[in-house]
Order: structure tokens, then C-alpha cells, then sequence
């Protein structure tokens, strides 16, 4: 493409983003028709906008994490729920019970470090930076995290999609 390509009337990026997002919303899908159980070493990191429109979490996660949060579910969620929109899971942190809201449009990332599988979104929150955060820890098995978050950290099956945008 060179500069005199004109500006797209199609939102082509916004397209992508959610075709992208209903992926996610597919795999979770298949994880409610299976009985809610995680077939073989499958488990999911999950990074969300907790400030984004329709996110619903516990306050002292709020304030926790004011910006975005990564759950995981591996072992210990429950009533996961599969919507056109979103999903909603209960998970524990800190051995304090907690039922989470996420629409589709607030997720950043997903990632599966059994299969190095992932995928990154654009924030759907305009001009929203990301602010430094602890990461969530709900209560996944030890060693596991560190071992998933080295997997993913190479770039492997990862597909970003990052289309540039005249100004």
C-alpha cells in the first residue's frame, strides 16, 4: 500500500478484532457442551479491560487490578456460561469465591500454553494505555503459571492484528 491509498470506508481492523473474539467464544463454547471439564493438559490465561462497558467483577478486584487482570481456568472455575456477547465463570482468589463477567469486547488476550495457542486484541476502550498491574492469581496449580507464561512468551502461533490506521 503507499500514502495515496485512500482511507478505508470498511472497517476492516474492527472486523478481524471480532472474528477474532468469537474464537474465544467458540472454544468456551465447546468447554460448556463438554461438561465443563478442560479435555487433556488444556487451561486458559485470560486478559481482560476491567474498566470496560459490561465488565461485572467484585470490587476488591477493581481496586486490585483498576486496568486489566488475566484469570486462568485450569482447575478450580465453575458455572462457566457461554453468551453471544460474553461469558461469565465463578473462580476463587485467595480462597475467597468470586463470579466474573466478561464480554467478548473487553479481552486483550487468550492463551493456551498447552497447545501454544494465543491471541491478542487491539483494546476495544479508545486511547486506554495499560497500566502497570499485578497479575491475577486465582488459585491455579503452583509452577503451572510461570511454565505457561514462558510458552507464551515466545511468540509461537500467536497472531496479533495490528492494522495501521491513517491519522
Amino acid at each position: 500500500m503507499s500514502e495515496d491509498t485512500p482511507d478505508s470506508m470498511i472497517p476492516y481492523d474492527e472486523i478481524v478484532q471480532e472474528a477474532l473474539r468469537a474464537v474465544v467464544g467458540r472454544v468456551l463454547g465447546e468447554i460448556v457442551a463438554g461438561g465443563s471439564e478442560l479435555p487433556g493438559t488444556h487451561h486458559f490465561y485470560i486478559t481482560f479491560k476491567t474498566g470496560a462497558a459490561g465488565v461485572s467483577i467484585p470490587q476488591h478486584l477493581r481496586e486490585r487490578f483498576p486496568d486489566e487482570m488475566t484469570i486462568v481456568l485450569q482447575n478450580k472455575f465453575w458455572e462457566l456460561e457461554v453468551r453471544d456477547d460474553g461469558f461469565s465463570v465463578g473462580l476463587s482468589f485467595n480462597q475467597i469465591p468470586a463470579k466474573l463477567s466478561v464480554p467478548y469486547a473487553a479481552i486483550t488476550a487468550f492463551v493456551d500454553p498447552a497447545v501454544d495457542f494465543g491471541l491478542q486484541f487491539q483494546a476495544t476502550v479508545a486511547d486506554m494505555a495499560p497500566e502497570e498491574h499485578e497479575d491475577a492469581e486465582n488459585d491455579a496449580a503452583e509452577g503451572s503459571e510461570e511454565e505457561a507464561i514462558e510458552g507464551a512468551d515466545d511468540g509461537s502461533n500467536v497472531v496479533t492484528v495490528d492494522f495501521g490506521r491513517k491519522k
